[in-house]
């Protein structure tokens, strides 16, 4: 019977409350067992052929970029009038500086703007050409198609589809065409880039991923820093004069750092302090004390997913405690060409650290 105070909504309402309370800690078990397995297999280290193809897909990428820039870079220093002093090594400073100069040597071929430009772009014998490296990127990026997001496979894919197109076409590449195309491949890797810190999880495939584009882009910070350094300036010519200036505003316009330059420093341009800021400044993206950070960051991710440390992480350690002691005043006592050959030397070594620890 129902009293005054209580009515029959009451207590069907109170009989629903006693039911849901009986299958709640059935329902939490079941959550927490799902939750639990999933999270094991999450947690399963990554295979090595699919790191390796995670960790050169960034690299490809990266080097691809590296190459356009280096190329844009070469043309506007020969460009310059002959009144600054050229002394027509710009094209013989990008061979070097994208590691190319003993594959070119073998052509036989002069050094002239156009077969340069023709072999860092196109050429199918470069294996570090453009176009190899996006070849090279999209056959890394099939064969871990399910580990990239939409937006990572569009970004590199199209980019491929867009390539072969520019091939079929072309002919002798006016100066216009051959800006839009250095644009493209730009545009190719920061979509691709932003596509995968945007989208991607922070897992062990996101972290291969990183550590391969960040040593990627410190190598091509040092070759560029060692090329402009021992290359381009005639012996004649002064530090500090007007080629000298013109030279390094395009070496820093190359890494995309000419307003960052006068941002930090608000002076004139003057190689110790372009150094400075590619070498030992962290915040600027390009630097070679940024890029480390970031590997250290991401080799310490996967040690913790994987359970140990290795020989790799304490690599990157070593070279990245080097560098936050590093003064400039010691790297040009001690001459900038040789610190920077030491630390590419390093940085391959880390390089076949990671391939060896990872099984790669």
């Amino acid at each position: 019977m129902l009293d005054g105070n209580h009515t029959l909504d009451d207590f069907e309402r109170r009989s629903l409350d006693l039911e849901a309370a009986s299958t709640l800690p059935a329902a939490l078990a079941t959550i927490r067992r799902d939750l639990s397995r999933e999270r094991a297999q999450t947690e399963r280290p990554m295979l090595s052929s699919t790191a390796d193809n995670l960790y050169w897909l960034a690299r490809y990428m990266e080097r691809a970029d590296f190459l356009a820039r280096a190329i844009e870079a070469s043309r506007r220093l020969a460009a310059l009038p002959k009144a600054y002093g050229g002394a027509d090594t710009e094209w013989e400073s990008v061979l070097l500086s994208s590691g190319a100069a003993v594959a070119f040597e073998q052509t036989g071929k002069p050094v002239t703007e156009a077969n340069v430009i023709e072999f860092l772009t196109f050429s199918r014998e470069n294996p570090s050409s453009i176009r190899n490296c996006l070849e090279s990127a999209r056959t890394n990026a099939r064969a871990v198609r399910t580990a990239l997001t939409v937006e990572m496979w569009e970004a590199i894919n199209c980019a491929y589809l867009e390539l072969k197109a520019m091939e079929a076409r072309r002919g002798a590449y006016s100066a216009d065409e051959l800006g839009r195309f250095l644009e493209f491949v730009k545009q190719t890797s920061l979509t691709y880039d932003g596509g995968a810190y945007r989208t991607m999880l922070r897992n062990d495939a996101y972290w291969f991923s990183r550590v391969g584009l960040f040593i990627e882009r410190a190598d091509n910070t040092a070759r560029l820093l060692d090329v402009k350094y021992h290359v381009l300036l005639p012996e004649k010519e002064v530090v500090g004069g007007s080629l000298d200036y013109f030279q390094w505003a395009a070496i820093l316009r190359a890494v995309s750092a000419h307003t960052a330059y006068h941002w930090v420093y608000r002076t004139s341009m003057k190689p110790w302090l372009v150094a400075d800021l590619l070498i030992l400044r962290p915040e600027m993206p390009r630097s070679l004390i940024s890029c480390y950070e970031s590997i250290v960051r991401n080799l310490d991710n996967l040690a913790r997913a994987h359970g140990r440390q290795g020989a790799a992480q304490r690599q990157a350690r070593s070279i990245y405690g080097k560098l936050e002691t590093l003064t400039m005043e010691s790297v040009f006592q001690g001459g900038l060409h040789e610190f920077v050959q030491s630390f590419i030397g390093e940085n391959n070594r880390l390089g076949a650290l990671i391939s060896e620890q990872y099984l790669f």
